[in-house]
């Protein structure tokens, strides 16, 4: 009877062993049905650009390049994440939070370079590096057509808004006072006031200020109705000027504003300005950035359909030499191999 009670024992406990083994068995392989069924989405990598504030063309075109990479590919999704300015961008950047971003090329030289801004900023930026320009941001200097400004050295004696301290139009009013080594003293009114709630427009239509710095993707909404209700005018720059503010900072570009961009402007504007960049960090794999690049070259059409001004384009070596940028290794594979 013993033997007998031992015997069951035994074939249930084999039993039991068996169900066990069986259970591993049928585990493991519902966990290898689930990964292999499961969308590509839910394995995709996770890509963060940053953007200035919602609203703005960064932003716009953040959502853009977003769109299009995951369109085109179903290994990366993309994420947008806007922000007050430039120097929280490249700062995220720097530090991992983000993957990428769109900067103005001028702050972005300036990190580097521990320059402007980032003199003394006790933050390390060489990591960064550009993945390729995206659209170009011209400097516009609006006159009032009734203030008699022709030239650029008519602006001496008049009155001006340089933008708020630290601001883009600060920084290329500045600019300009420096290679025609002028002071605030050389102007009747010399006034910083910003571009939120229109407070710039508003003092140059109500006609405080005779001169301001415009900078904006053409064609621009706001400038149109500078043209319309307040009597603007856009200055051009003669080509010696262009030179001398290209030499002041390796950032600078010229730009011509096409003619007849603004029923106001019949004729090309000749001025500078900078270019908006897409930039990583050197700790971004090349693999990754060789697809993002790809995925926006297949969607080109998308791009320009968005808006003229977005185009993908190689960038300029002698630029990012003079401003001590390197490329990011996965965009020198790709452009090469075009």
């Amino acid at each position: 009877m013993y033997e007998e009670e031992i015997m069951m024992m035994m074939i249930n406990l084999a039993k039991d062993t068996c169900h066990l083994r069986c259970f591993k068995q049928l585990f493991v392989l519902a966990v290898w049905l689930i990964v292999m069924l499961a969308p590509s989405s839910a394995l995709a990598f996770d890509i963060r650009i940053g953007t200035e504030k919602s609203g703005s063309f960064s932003h716009f075109t953040g959502r853009i390049i977003c769109r299009i990479i995951e369109k085109q590919s179903d290994d990366l999704k993309c994420t947008v994440v806007p922000a007050d300015g430039h120097v929280h961008n490249l700062t995220n950047l720097q530090g991992g939070s983000l993957d990428l971003c769109i900067v103005d090329a001028r702050m972005l030289y300036d990190a580097v370079g521990k320059k402007g801004l980032f003199e003394f900023f006790d933050i390390a930026y060489e990591n960064l590096r550009e993945v390729m320009p995206l659209y170009d941001l011209p400097v516009a200097l609006v006159v009032r057509s009734t203030a008699g400004i022709k030239s650029l050295d008519d602006l001496k004696g008049k009155r001006i808004n340089a933008g708020a301290p630290r601001s883009q139009q600060h920084l290329a009013t500045q600019t300009i006072m420096d290679i025609k080594s002028w002071s605030r003293k050389d102007f009747s009114l010399f006034q910083e006031l910003p571009s939120s709630l229109s407070q710039d427009n508003m003092a140059f239509c109500h006609g405080s200020v005779q001169a301001m710095i415009n900078i904006a993707v053409h064609p621009d909404p706001e400038l149109r109705q500078l043209f319309k209700l307040c009597k603007a005018q856009l200055l051009s720059l003669n080509q010696t000027e262009i030179n001398a503010i290209r030499a002041h900072h390796p950032a600078f570009i010229q730009i011509n504003i096409a003619p007849n961009t603004y029923a106001a402007t019949p004729e090309v504007v000749q001025t500078f300005g900078t270019s908006m960049k897409l930039v990583a960090s050197d700790s971004l794999d090349d693999a990754t950035v060789y697809q993002i690049i790809s995925a926006l070259d297949q969607g080109q059409r998308s791009l320009k359909s968005a808006h003229p001004a977005l185009n993908l384009r190689m960038p300029d070596p002698a630029v990012q030499q003079a401003g001590g940028i390197q490329m990011h290794p996965g965009a020198v594979q790709y452009f090469n191999e075009q």
